[in-house]
């Protein structure tokens, strides 16, 4: 009879540990949230950011593409793919990017 009521106690107070334990936020919540934060009120000049080197680097991709069908190689079927798969990518990316910040697109 001695020994349930120790049991009982012991028992009880690692529940009431492991209770408390769980109502803590888990390490590294806090600071998601803060990066989440930052990235909503930044996201318009990023997103326009990354729209322009976009713009560049497509812009060098077209002269590159340009010049090598100049110099006669015609076999530029792959770099086209490329390049127009990374506007695809880019314009997709902000998509993403607004939905996982939930920051409005407009």
């Amino acid at each position: 009879m001695k020994n349930l009521g120790y049991l009982l106690i012991v028992i009880s107070i690692l529940t009431m540990g492991f209770l408390e334990t769980m109502a803590q936020t888990p390490p590294g919540i806090q600071e998601i949230n803060e990066g989440k934060s930052i990235m909503a009120q930044n996201f318009r000049a990023l997103s326009r950011a990354v729209l322009v080197l976009g713009a560049i680097f497509g812009l060098l991709g077209g002269l590159r593409i340009y010049n090598n069908w100049q110099m006669g190689r015609r076999n530029i079927d792959m770099e086209v793919a490329g390049w127009f798969g990374a506007c695809i990518f880019l314009s997709v990316l902000g998509i993403f990017l607004s939905a996982l910040y939930q920051v409005p697109i407009a």
